[in-house]
């Protein structure tokens, strides 16, 4: 028996190469394998002794030869690839345990050259993984430093199941693919946002409680990319510090109140039900933070998702402990307010580090639909520095302005058609997910109730008729932040002129479907 080893990672190598020798197999190996095998006291030859041919090209070829690759490609079930063999004076090679040069790793550095980069382009190696994973009936390919102690307690009882072959066949076709995806995606430059093919690398971090209901088997992954330095970013990249398992709705939940909580640089707290911010609000105390939030809409907010943009306090974790919530997510939690909150057994409690949203501004985002995938870059205008164009007959206050500004950062995050009613850097009310906009100005209203006298609201799009702006004008709303650009555009205007209010366009649309 005959086994090729040739690896860039060596953890516990030396260990398998001696465990395959002792079961009788003779291993073959290159470069700084060999040296390794060698000093560690196998029993090990030259793959240029099998080839009978001298590596070349600075070790560029080494093992891109028929004394390789017919050894690991012949079918042991047809008795002409085996003659085919003999009569060439090439033996069967039954085992290959190979992994690749570390392109990742290299182009990560910051004095990183393309040259570099090229040079540790695997070729050889993926070449004998995808042979051996081919021919995985008849030859063990291993592609992972962990899969070893296993394939050699098989070996050692002797049989290595088909169905073990084919898992070991499917991890290299997987491995060779994520290699070939890291180095396109190196290679790729920001004018090929949108390439005709391109894979997407991604990478099992653990099974989920379950999906969205609980017949449902889930699992979240991570995306393996080299433009973002090779890290785990965004929600997947949160330490669970205390609580049950997460959940694929936790998830989804959890991504949607850290990703409006960062939207802004005051101490802000925002809770979330089913992906819609409920209360939502900014102070320069984050416990009022929270308590301003809350008031948004307390009965929602039960089993909810509550997110912070600065430590947790103990103060705000002991107003948070008085409701009933699946998650809290903060960018860190002092001592009191962990001790406060891991006395609810269930409560999920994950620290993310701001630092984590790397790549929230330039990864594609991607909506499965049937057949195939949409994808779009993601919804990163810079709203703080927009310019309001005042359209109505009176110009909004000093104070309208700020809570316009504020009303208009909400309503990105809340689903289409959506509207917002807010005052005073607080969400009061909002209508989500509504197949009309005047449905969501009554669901927006009927939430901040009294409170919507004097306040501003925002709407994600245009207002295709007056009868949205006329209802809010009803509930007491003094101003309108909205996109503009409906054909009916002056009769919303004189709507609101009507009824004195103030309104401003922003030129830009945030839907969120």
């Amino acid at each position: 028996m005959i086994a090729i080893i040739s690896v860039w990672d060596k953890t516990g190598v030396v260990e398998f190469a001696r465990g395959l020798a002792g079961l009788g197999f003779q291993v073959y190996s290159t470069g700084g394998t060999h040296k390794a095998l060698a000093e560690g006291g196998v029993a090990v030859s030259s793959v240029s002794k099998l080839t009978g041919f001298p590596e070349i090209l600075d070790g560029r070829v080494k093992t891109l030869h028929p004394a390789v690759h017919g050894g690991i490609l012949a079918r042991r079930d047809r008795p002409a690839h085996l003659e085919e063999l003999a009569k060439s004076g090439i033996e069967a090679i039954d085992l290959v345990a190979v992994n690749l040069y570390p392109f990742v790793e290299t182009v990560l550095k910051e004095d990183v050259t393309l040259d570099d980069a090229l040079e540790n382009i695997d070729i050889g190696g993926p070449t004998m993984i995808r042979a051996a994973a081919k021919n995985y009936p008849h030859v063990l390919v291993v592609v992972e430093p962990a899969d070893y102690s296993q394939v050699l307690d098989l070996l050692r009882a002797g049989e290595v199941p088909l169905d073990v072959r084919r898992r070991l066949a499917l991890k290299a076709f997987q491995h060779v693919a994520s290699y070939d995806t890291a180095i396109a995606q190196y290679l790729r430059g920001e004018e090929d946002a949108f390439p005709d093919q391109f894979t997407i690398p991604l990478v099992k971090l653990f099974d989920l409680r379950y999906g969205e209901n609980p017949h449902q088997r889930a699992a979240v992954y991570r995306e393996d990319s080299v433009l973002w330095g090779g890290k785990t970013w965004g929600i997947v990249a949160a330490e669970q510090l205390h609580g049950k398992a997460l959940s694929y709705n936790n998830f989804l939940d959890a991504e949607a109140a850290w990703r409006a909580a960062l939207d802004f640089a005051a101490p802000t707290a925002v809770v979330v039900k089913h992906t819609n911010p409920c209360g939502l609000a900014c102070h320069e105390d984050l416990a009022e933070a929270y308590r301003r939030a809350l008031s948004g809409d307390p009965v929602s907010a039960y089993g909810g998702i509550v997110a912070v943009n600065r430590e947790l306090t103990g103060e705000a974790a002991q107003e948070m402990a008085k409701t009933f919530y699946e998650i809290v997510v903060a960018p860190a939690f002092s001592e009191e307010a962990l001790a406060i909150l891991q006395k609810k057994r269930d409560l999920r409690i994950l620290r993310l580090d701001p630092r984590a949203a790397i790549g929230c501004a330039t990864a594609l985002e991607y909506r499965r639909v049937s057949g195939g995938f949409l994808a779009q870059e993601p919804d990163v205008y810079l709203d703080d520095g927009i310019e309001l164009k005042v359209v109505t007959k009176r110009e909004p206050t000093e104070e309208e302005v700020a809570d316009l500004r504020f009303a208009w950062k909400v309503v990105k995050r809340v689903k289409s058609n959506a509207i917002v009613i807010a005052r005073e850097r607080t969400l009061l009310g909002m209508g989500a997910g509504q197949p009309n906009r005047v449905t969501s100005v009554h669901l927006a209203l009927r939430r901040a109730e009294e409170r919507a006298r004097g306040a501003v609201l925002a709407s994600d799009a245009f207002f295709p008729f007056p009868d949205g702006v006329e209802l809010a004008a009803e509930g007491g709303v003094t101003a309108v932040i909205q996109p503009g650009g409906s054909i009916r555009d002056e009769e919303v205007i004189k709507a609101a002129d009507e009824r004195g209010m103030a309104m401003v366009f922003t030129g830009v649309r945030h839907f969120k479907h």
